[in-house]
């Protein structure tokens, strides 16, 4: 039982990214062994005086990580943090799409709302008259243009995006960082496509060139929170993806 709330309110650090780092300490140190089940969201909110949502973003990260097991109508317990063999990636989207070390300035082409098109109701998982967020950008290296991004989020998930600047910032953070939404999967498609006359003129290129075309979807749990859609010259620069093998302990 626990004296004082280690829950500091003062510190710029998200409630959720405190308690998931706190759980995970009991874990690792021995407090909660393999196979214990843990306190339920209830006790842990009145343990930690966070609230269920606060609770429930760390429970799912912790899981997410392999050091807990969620059992339906039973519970959830600690396992063994097993790292599944397979490919884990570690670049953020710019690394991706760009050279390390490359500096590149965006400019905010679009940022509104709208209803969903084609099939990004079957992508996002919403009703066809549900309101989207979209935001496209274009960025540029030593003011040429290399890369257009088009990203459309339910606008349910997060309304405040609508205020931001988001003229630098990585719409990946500001989920994660600031309004306490993990992204927990991405899945990413990557094929060649051909510009349109607007994509073209924007990135410089003749109608109908062929550009890199990354599609990629982003999920918190099972929901599905962003649709992105991104164009890369071909003539410009690496493409750049890092992938790192994790064996089964």
């Amino acid at each position: 039982m626990i004296t004082s709330n280690p829950i500091d309110r003062d510190r710029p650090q998200k409630l959720y990214v405190q308690l998931y780092d706190l759980l995970k300490g009991k874990i690792e140190k021995g407090a909660w062994s393999v196979g214990s089940q843990i306190p339920t969201e209830d006790e842990l909110c009145k343990l930690y005086e966070v609230s269920k949502a606060t609770v429930k973003l760390a429970v799912l990260e912790l899981a997410r990580q392999g050091y807990l097991r969620r059992q339906q109508g039973k519970g959830t317990f600690v396992c063994k943090r097993v790292i599944p063999e397979g490919l884990t990636m570690f670049a953020s989207f710019e690394e991706m799409m760009l050279e390390a070390g490359i500096t590149f300035t965006t400019e905010v082409l679009a940022k509104t709302v709208m209803m969903p098109t084609e099939d990004l109701d079957v992508k996002l998982a919403v009703s066809d008259d549900q309101h989207l967020i979209y935001i496209k950008r274009l960025r540029s290296v030593d003011q040429e243009p290399v890369l257009l991004q088009e990203a459309y989020i339910p606008r349910n998930i997060c309304p405040q995006l609508l205020e931001e600047n988001i003229t630098g910032a990585s719409l990946f953070k500001l989920f994660e960082k600031k309004y306490g939404i993990p992204i927990t999967k991405v899945k990413d498609y990557i094929e060649i496509a051909h510009v349109n006359e607007e994509e073209a003129g924007l990135l410089g290129l003749k109608t109908d060139s062929a550009a890199l075309l990354l599609t990629q979807l982003f999920y918190s749990g099972e929901t599905p929170i962003m649709f992105m859609r991104s164009l890369k010259r071909p003539d410009r620069f690496k493409f750049y993806i890092e992938l790192d093998k994790k064996a089964t302990q």
